[in-house]
């Protein structure tokens, strides 16, 4: 199966959110990028790609570790950016980014000890992907209006590992689908 580790924010979260892209998509150029849908926004925390079956409690359970020795942070969208002139359009985050970083971290060694790969280590950065391009494009003025967004702050109190069945109907716009396989408490009471 292919997996991620991952921060779910929560629905009001997700509604405060939804209500600031539905006026970036109103913007110009906003067209020309595929928007994710409401149900994948997330951040991840580490990419584990396709996960053999047997490998995947042994990758839950380090996982529980990683969570059980994080303790619980404060959450907010704030802001946003780019990647690769235009490629992705994202959401970014304040608060307990320090604690962030450090739960991706955990999530991705967590996977190099179950044997998954997870590529090449960079410095994490907290993004949450709005919307998509094949080319470049640009998103200046996107980014710009996200500039003044701040959704509400919430503590992240798990980290889940997230199933993504990717699209395969071939119907234009089809967006991937993702399902929480396992969702780990953070702090010790986890």
């Amino acid at each position: 199966m292919r997996l991620f580790a991952a921060v779910l924010p929560p629905e009001d979260v997700t509604a405060s959110l939804a209500d600031e892209v539905a006026a970036l998509r109103g913007l110009p150029g906003a067209d020309a990028l595929r928007w994710t849908g409401r149900p994948g926004w997330h951040f991840t925390l580490a990419f584990y790609g396709e996960v053999d079956d047997d490998v995947v409690p042994g990758l839950s359970a380090r996982l529980q570790r990683a969570a059980h020795r994080t303790d619980p942070f404060p959450l907010a969208l704030r802001g946003g950016g780019q990647f690769g002139h235009g490629r992705a359009l994202w959401a970014g985050a304040e608060g307990g980014l320090a604690t962030l970083r450090l739960l991706a971290d955990r999530a991705e060694s967590a996977g190099r000890k179950a044997g998954v790969g997870t590529g090449e280590h960079r410095r994490y950065k907290p993004h949450l992907t709005l919307a998509r391009s094949r080319r470049s494009i640009d998103v200046r003025p996107l980014v710009e209006a996200l500039a003044g967004f701040t959704g509400p702050t919430w503590t992240v109190t798990d980290l889940a590992l997230v199933r993504s069945h990717l699209p395969g109907s071939g119907v234009p716009g089809e967006q991937p689908r993702y399902e929480a396989v396992a969702r780990h408490p953070l702090g010790a009471a986890g």
